[in-house]
């Protein structure tokens, strides 16, 4: 045995299998020790920058924002918007999968039902863009922000990531570009408004917004009120 394996490395005589087997638990091994200090470091540090702000190719403008300096109607927003069981699931909206999963056996083109916590996830770790692979990464440090930071910091870090604008990073950055103030003092309808282009910042205006923009933002600030009301946030402040 000797021969075979030095202290949980292939000896010089271990056949091809066994050396790439080994290489592959190292690399597993390496990878998981990585997103463990990653996922802890960020639990604290802000997030300094993404890949998605590094291959904009509109450069980008971010300003990182404690929690306690953004808005609650910002908050309520984005639940409204885009998550509304975000305090109420572990990070994944299990209906919104099947959904996803239907529309996609029967039109062939990947779609999400990304929660909060998984475009915080893809936001922070990976890249832009479809593929299983990706989707499968996502899931895993889903898991990992969901167990080391808890609901309060995946907003906070979401708040701070998400695209909100071409070259525009985060609600405090976007604040500032339409609304010429702070994310301390948006009204509901200027968060209303920010949210409302989050799915597609690069396409959707957020001031002077028309036609669907215009209507759902509309619509999640009235959605907004329902979520302080009834306490839907409510994971976000404990």
């Amino acid at each position: 045995m000797g021969s075979i394996m030095r202290w949980g490395r292939p000896g010089p005589n271990a056949g091809f299998g066994t050396r790439l087997a080994s290489w592959i638990a190292r690399g597993i091994l390496a990878f998981v020790g990585l997103s463990l200090l990653f996922t802890v470091a960020y639990k604290w540090v802000p997030v300094p920058v993404t890949a998605t702000m590094v291959m904009d190719p509109n450069g980008f403008t971010k300003d990182w924002t404690p929690l306690t300096r953004i808005d609650p109607d910002m908050v309520a927003a984005v639940i409204a918007g885009e998550d509304g069981k975000f305090c109420s699931h572990s990070g994944f909206d299990t209906a919104a999968i099947e959904q996803a999963w239907e529309r996609n056996r029967r039109g062939g083109r990947i779609r999400g039902g990304s929660t909060i916590s998984q475009q915080t996830a893809k936001n922070v770790f990976l890249w832009q863009g479809g593929g299983y692979v990706r989707k499968a990464l996502e899931a895993w440090f889903t898991v990992l922000i969901e167990q080391i930071w808890g609901k309060r910091r995946i907003m906070e870090v979401y708040l701070n990531v998400a695209e909100t604008g071409i070259g525009t990073y985060g609600v405090e950055a976007g604040a500032q570009r339409y609304y010429g103030h702070s994310a301390a003092r948006l009204s509901a309808v200027e968060a209303a408004r920010i949210a409302a282009a989050l799915p597609s910042p690069k396409k959707r205006a957020v001031t002077g917004a028309t036609g669907f923009t215009r209507r759902h933002g509309n619509v999640i600030a009235r959605r907004t009120t329902v979520v302080r009301r009834s306490d839907y946030d409510a994971c976000v402040y404990e």
